[in-house]
């Protein structure tokens, strides 16, 4: 009997140690326990990224074949460090820093010693590679850029680091993630999924074949193909005009909410963030503290509105009964605040809502924010109407678009002018806070909020939010965020008054001399003070120049805001680059060629010399090229 008991026993155990191996194998397999194995060596095989193209097909970003130097540490015997040093370019405390970092992070997994290799470089080692126990030579691709133009709009791809490998386990040492632009919003698109081979050893720690027959490898998947709503010849265009001018562009089709361009000056040429010079180029771009190519102004760059802002002043004013189109207010070369007179450009007069647009009068849309107040039993109830309204076209928000960043900006509220003046009709008024009526109090926008107010007022009281995906894998995009209607809180009778006005800006307004023939165009100048502290003094610059506009004025393609940083008054810089941006897109060629001719020639840079002036420096020809940067700014 106890016999038959130790013997049940052991059969018992026996089919539960089977049952759990055989769970382990069949049902519990994880890539990571392969990995974990001594005797198992994984090779990775990675994909082409996704292709990205413009609207219309043509090609932004592709591959080209690029080679990285791999290191398994625990596999290294003794070798020629100088030789491989010389192969490889590289400097021995370099080599041996990469082989301490690679044995620190895994000695039995393979890690990236040398990324991207040019074809030279991978020809000359391939001969000699067999000297070289536990290195080997692994295949990717590089991105390749079929335009030196948007290295805002598509961004960079670098290697991952310590940060990355916590946050997401899916990538190994080594690897390449989007950073910014269109490759960090879609990296999970266009990267694919990276294939794995399981190569088993023997006692010797020699190769002996594929583990299984390849029965858990891992195939790789080809990182998708996206289209995007920019516009490559606008784009490409749009940074020649910006040429030795600082600023931001945004231009958005009014119908959908797809940005056609987007513009940060100054930039850069993308392929200058590819290949074994990227880390050394981007510091020169990054600690150009001056310029900041970097940065980019189309959708962080915060500044006041100037005169475009009146538009919706003027639409909130028809909304809340404050006046009628004819409703008029007398100009005296400026208005009073108090005792003090406040200059306008105008020319002085009667001004109504037409000619107090294209005209820009400050008097008459400070009289109208006046009016908005007295409408309300109170100032506190007055600023949140008026908040409200400003909010619905986007402004002070992050808009929910499908950029990697950018700015909300700022709209003021009665918290703030309580929390600055104090509580009670008595403390703040609309007196108080005037500057809000002509574009320079509290409101802060970026240009991209500035296409979008534009666009909402081409489609007379709605929008889109504003987005750069259009198409992945040829399939149209159906994100009910994008294509998603969004009213503002103004009636659609409203606007077409303001919308004539801002017509006649064009036929007998601000910006009556950059007419475009056989377009009709409704937009609105801007000119902002402009501010900045040097030595702890707050010193006023040149003027910012602003320009929005929409075209064709009844039934509008695109929509586009242009900030000029000390370009002058609005339509000396901006309103030239808008009128030439708006022709390029809708006839695809440029009649003006006066326009074009003084924005291809004519720079800034002497303007944004100005703050340093005091000190010993030179400035160069901007140029971020791919085959030079001949730009600098020295201060010493």
């Amino acid at each position: 009997m106890k016999k038959i008991l130790l013997s049940s026993i052991i059969i018992i155990i026996g089919i539960v140690f089977l049952g759990r191996l055989s769970y382990l194998q069949i049902f519990s397999f994880s890539p990571d326990q392969l990995l974990e194995d001594p005797a198992i060596k994984a090779i990775y095989d990675y994909p082409e990224r996704g292709y990205i193209y413009d609207r219309n097909g043509k090609l932004l970003v592709g591959n080209d074949p690029a080679y990285d130097v791999m290191v398994i540490p625990r596999e290294v015997k003794a070798f020629d460090t100088l030789e491989f040093c010389s192969l490889l370019n590289l400097k021995h405390e370099k080599l041996i820093k990469e082989l301490k970092k690679a044995r620190n992070y895994s000695p039995r997994l393979p890690s990236v010693l040398v990324p991207q290799l040019s074809k030279e470089d991978y020809a000359r080692l391939q001969e000699k590679m067999r000297h070289y126990t536990g290195f080997y030579i692994q295949k990717r691709s590089l991105r390749y850029y079929d335009t030196n133009s948007g290295a805002n709009v598509l961004g960079y791809i670098s290697e991952v680091n310590d940060r990355d490998l916590a946050k997401n386990p899916y990538y190994v040492q080594g690897e390449l993630t989007g950073r910014t632009g269109v490759e960090k919003v879609y990296e999970d698109t266009l990267r694919g999924r990276k294939g794995i081979q399981y190569i088993q050893k023997d006692r010797f720690n020699r190769d002996i074949g594929k583990y299984k027959d390849g029965e858990k490898d891992i195939q790789p998947i080809q990182g998708k193909e996206i289209t995007l709503t920019i516009d490559k010849d606008l784009q490409e265009y749009g940074e020649k005009l910006m040429h030795g001018k600082w600023g931001g562009i945004v231009a958005i089709e009014p119908s959908s909410g797809e940005i056609l361009t987007m513009i940060s000056g100054p930039t850069y040429d993308p392929s200058l963030l590819v290949g074994r010079k990227r880390s050394a180029n981007y510091s020169k771009l990054h600690y150009d503290s001056i310029s900041k190519p970097t940065f980019d102004r189309s959708i962080s760059f915060e500044k006041s509105p100037g005169s475009p802002f009146k538009t919706i002043n003027a639409l909130i004013a028809l909304q809340v009964g404050a006046v009628t189109p004819s409703t008029t207010f007398t100009c005296h070369h400026g208005f009073y605040i108090g005792r003090s007179k406040k200059g306008c450009h105008c020319g002085g007069g009667a001004r109504n809502l037409n000619n107090g647009i294209y005209k820009s009068c400050n008097a008459y849309f400070v009289g109208a924010y006046k009016k908005i107040f007295e409408q309300f039993p109170s100032n506190a109830d007055a600023m949140d109407a008026w908040e409200g309204h400003v909010r619905s076209f986007g402004l002070g928000s992050y808009l929910g678009s499908d950029l990697h960043t950018g700015r909300p900006g700022t709209v003021p509220s009665t918290e703030l002018y309580n929390k600055w003046y104090g509580e009670g009709d008595k403390r703040w008024s609309a007196t108080t806070t005037y500057s809000n009526a002509i574009g320079q109090g509290e409101v802060n926008v970026t240009p991209i909020q500035l296409a979008n107010m534009t666009a909402a007022i081409a489609n007379r009281g709605h929008f889109f939010t504003p987005h750069i995906i259009k198409k992945i894998e040829g399939k149209a995009i159906d994100i009910p965020k994008f294509t998603e209607r969004k009213n503002t809180t103004i009636d659609r009778r409203h606007f077409e008054p303001v919308i004539q006005g801002m017509a006649d800006v064009y036929h007998k307004g601000t910006a009556k001399y950059v007419q475009i023939p056989d377009i009709e165009i409704a937009g609105k100048t801007g000119t902002v003070e402009n501010f900045m502290v040097i030595d702890s003094v707050r010193t006023q610059l040149t003027d910012n120049s602003v320009f929005v506009a929409f075209a064709p004025v009844n039934n509008p393609k695109i929509a586009l805001a242009v900030y000029i940083q000390n370009g002058y008054y609005g339509s000396r810089y901006a309103g030239h680059i808008a009128s030439l941006l708006i022709e390029k897109y809708l006839k695809g060629e440029i009649t003006r060629k006066d326009l074009e001719k003084r924005m291809l020639e004519r720079t800034l840079e002497r303007e944004y010399a100005k703050p340093y002036s005091g000190k010993e420096f030179k400035i160069n020809e901007y140029d971020w090229s791919k085959d030079a940067i001949k730009h600098e700014i020295e201060v010493r």
